[in-house]
């Protein structure tokens, strides 16, 4: 049985294996992981990928994370905060494009309280009742995550950033903590929350151990969406002088990912697309079935810098939306705009 058979038909992968295909130049064995991916998203999920209206409602942060622009120590970044009025309009153009599902992310601002932010997620709840909400605002109390979601939101995206807590030290400051970061995914779950995890591919001091700690965790929390994209150094960040993960590396992850976790919705990121101009349709080639066009207004797209070079900053909704149904139609997939729930 061939190394690929193996992980498929087990839904697991020893050490020994995910150091091989990482490291391999063996054309051929990649090339097989690449279509048994591709085979097995096709058997769950057709050639369909599903598309989600991205609304980033804030670059101001309060963690302090060594790898982002939004950290809280950047005095050059640019800071803004959507009104209520500018998110339901980010809805409402959403809507009127086809989506159907809303990713509402932002980093970890204070001021969206509770009080805050509940009426908006019932508001979009009452107007749209036919639309999945995503939330994507970081670390917050289990008595939070239970009121978001009995308002009525529907999902949870929160990278794990690392399974291994010492790798988690490195990156982030000491007042933040890893163990509270995997209690918060598994909270999210026992809610009932659809689940998203997820961790950068070539990030300072990973190895590959530590992305092997990465694919068991994902196999233990089985979550229903894992999001993985190279590290992009960013400027003003502790990190700014090591180099970008590798495209490559990130597809084989992808496809490692669809093989251990069928079911998995799996997005082609925006960062695979900022490191290479035909990134996120690689991405899809190799088992990934979502992607994210940016539903945000136009005069802050450049400001949610994250990383360094961040590809559709400067497109209407539309016209990106547009641009990924083109440039997925054309390696023989159809984008959907419908919810695209995870299927058991």
């Amino acid at each position: 049985m061939s190394i690929v058979d193996q992980i498929r038909d087990t839904k697991d992968i020893t050490p020994d294996e995910l150091n091989l295909i990482l490291n391999t130049e063996d054309k051929e064995l990649i090339e097989s992981l690449r279509a048994a991916a591709r085979e097995v998203a096709n058997s769950v999920y057709g050639n369909k990928v599903f598309t989600r209206g991205l609304i980033e409602l804030s670059s101001f942060c309060r963690n302090d994370c060594l790898y982002c622009g939004l950290r809280r120590s950047n005095g050059e970044a640019v800071r803004y905060r959507l009104s209520e009025e500018q998110i339901y309009k980010c809805c409402e153009n959403g809507y009127r494009l086809g989506f159907r599902t809303f990713v509402m992310q932002g980093g970890e601002d204070g001021w969206f309280t509770d009080e805050r932010l509940l009426p908006i997620i019932a508001n979009i709840r009452k107007r749209y009742p036919d639309c999945a909400i995503t939330l994507s605002l970081g670390e917050r109390s289990r008595d939070s995550y239970q009121a978001l979601y009995d308002a009525g939101a529907n999902r949870y995206l929160l990278r794990h950033e690392t399974a291994d807590p010492d790798h988690y030290s490195r990156l982030h400051p000491a007042e933040m903590s890893w163990q509270h970061r995997i209690d918060c995914l598994y909270q999210l779950k026992e809610i009932g929350y659809q689940v998203g995890c997820g961790f950068m591919v070539g990030s300072p001091y990973q190895t590959v151990e530590t992305l092997y700690k990465d694919l068991q965790f994902i196999r233990s929390l089985q979550p229903h969406m894992v999001g993985i994209g190279p590290f992009i150094s960013t400027h003003n960040t502790p990190l700014e002088t090591f180099p970008n993960g590798k495209v490559s590396t990130t597809l084989r992850l992808l496809a490692i990912i669809r093989l251990l976790h069928p079911h998995v919705l799996l997005p082609a990121t925006t960062a695979l697309g900022t490191l290479h101009p035909q990134g996120r349709e690689q991405g899809i080639l190799h088992g990934a079935n979502v992607v994210m066009p940016n539903l945000s207004p136009l005069d802050h797209r450049k400001d949610y810098a994250i990383y360094d070079n961040k590809i559709c900053t400067g497109e209407e909704a539309a016209e990106c939306q547009a641009c990924i149904e083109h440039r997925l139609r054309r390696i023989g997939f159809e984008t959907v705009v419908a919810r695209g729930d995870f299927k058991e």
